[in-house]
């Protein structure tokens, strides 16, 4: 088990009690969770905001900040002499909790106790938004809290507090962040090397797998590898590629200590871009481009993805696939057709950080409210940049039978798209190509190497 040196947590913690809240804060670490039956379990991942705050990567903890005298407790048992026939010696909770700065431990069980007593004493009880199911039923036993509303009654003070702290990525946040880039990159240039005529999608996905569980805790989130990358989330790794495919890579690594990193690569599974495919793809990365150039603290990033899509726009009414004038046709949502997601997200000890809070909270904010349009109402980060902020840069352009259609029959938008033009695009596929960047004091830059990105890169890529 990794962590940073005990003072990061201390003063993770100091900064989050200058909040000015009173009564206690209760920080649910996560369980086991089964498989198929309660022996054989998920690889276990630790709560990202217990993680943030206490550091401790094991199951069955919790930990309680009281806001008022100061206190800080972390709850979880030592082990037992079966559990060392099992597992081996572990050290104590006191050991485990002193790493993290914290001295003083009780048993899990003395929690529930804990919790009525600051009740008995109307002490306000702060908890993060639930999302798994046994510490939801915990919540519900010990709050009296009905186990619908556990989501909707946590605590909004402690979740907006959370969220200022865990948003700017300190220098030691960063250093993880590079290493789970450095898996990341690993993994597409994998991809790169094996997409050819006749391989299955599944061969690929689980070397980058592979590489993944032996540079850090493995992906960050479930593998997208597919020819059919007109589908934007695509976990079925069933296809054999042939010539003449477009193959979209999207995936991550999560390092040692759970920090994240998030790329998507478009390739040419004939090692060559066709002339059609050439075009529509180098639209996309000036779209990416242009938005890195954009990227500095003040701007919001709403602005950014709109700028993006305008380049998305104007390059497809190049080709005839779209008409009229570029910013109207952005205004009225006539680009999400073919880029119907948002340009990015945060990203840092989850791949869409803190999204467990609350995605409005994290992404907008009382200035920057999310924009109610198909396409542009999926953008989850609008809000305006800050040093220490990590996003992703994901522009695409993709061409969705079933949304051509609709549009068609329903003649949306027909004086900005040219459907007879788009009708020569069925069976296109999807492009998308995604970097991770960090905000800068004076503008923004990559995390990690850049992954082959233009066109002469990618096709070189693959030649090897």
């Amino acid at each position: 088990m990794e962590l940073f040196d005990k003072n990061v947590y201390i003063g993770r913690r100091k900064r989050l009690m200058k909040n000015e809240m009173s009564g206690i804060a209760i920080f649910m670490g996560n369980t086991e969770t089964p498989m198929n039956y309660p022996a054989n379990g998920y690889h276990f991942r630790q709560d990202s905001s217990f993680l943030y705050f206490f550091g401790l990567d094991i199951p069955g903890l919790a930990a309680i900040i009281d806001f008022d005298e100061g206190e800080q407790i972390v709850f979880g048992n030592d082990v037992d002499i079966e559990d060392i026939i099992w597992m081996g010696p572990q050290p104590s909770m006191k050991e485990l909790a002193a790493k993290a700065g914290i001295s003083e431990t009780l048993p899990f069980a003395k929690l529930a106790a804990y919790i009525e007593k600051a009740k008995e004493q109307k002490k306000t009880i702060h908890y993060l938004p639930p999302y798994r199911s046994a510490n939801k039923m915990m919540l519900q036993e010990w709050l009296h809290i009905p186990f619908g509303d556990l989501k909707t009654s946590a605590s909004i003070a402690l979740t907006k507090a959370v969220i200022a702290l865990r948003a700017v990525k300190d220098e030691f946040e960063i250093v993880e962040l590079e290493k789970a880039a450095k898996i990341g990159y690993d993994m597409h240039m994998a991809a790169f090397r094996m997409a050819r005529h006749g391989v299955v999608e599944q061969e690929i996905c689980g070397i980058m797998e592979g590489i993944a569980m032996s540079g850090g805790k493995g992906p960050s989130f479930p593998i997208i590898l597919s020819v059919r990358g007109e589908t934007l989330h695509n976990h079925y790794h069933g296809n054999t590629m042939k010539d003449g495919d477009l193959l979209l890579s999207d995936a991550g690594a999560q390092s040692n200590m759970y920090y994240a990193s998030d790329y998507t690569r478009t390739m040419p599974v004939s090692g060559k871009f066709s002339p059609i495919q050439k075009a529509v793809y180098q639209i996309v990365v000036d779209a990416n481009n242009r938005a890195l150039e954009l990227v500095k603290p003040g701007v919001t990033y709403q602005s950014i993805h709109l700028e993006s899509a305008k380049v998305i726009a104007a390059g497809l009414t190049g080709l005839g696939l779209m008409k009229g004038n570029v910013d109207e046709a952005v205004a009225a949502g006539a680009h999400a057709m073919f880029f119907p997601h948002g340009l990015g997200h945060m990203m840092g000890l989850d791949v869409h950080d803190m999204e467990d809070l609350g995605e409005n909270l994290v992404g907008y904010d009382d200035e920057v409210q999310r924009i109610d349009q198909f396409g542009t109402a999926y953008l989850r980060m609008g809000r305006r940049l800050q040093p220490g902020f990590v996003m992703t840069d994901e522009p695409g352009i993709y061409f969705i039978p079933a949304l051509i259609d609709q549009w068609k029959a329903e003649k949306k938008f027909e004086s900005f798209i040219n459907y007879a033009e788009v009708e020569k695009y069925r069976g296109f596929g999807g492009i998308r190509l995604e970097d991770d960047i960090l905000v800068t004091e004076t503008g923004g830059r990559f995390i990690g190497k850049r992954l082959p990105i233009t066109v002469a890169e990618v096709e070189e890529a693959m030649k090897k």
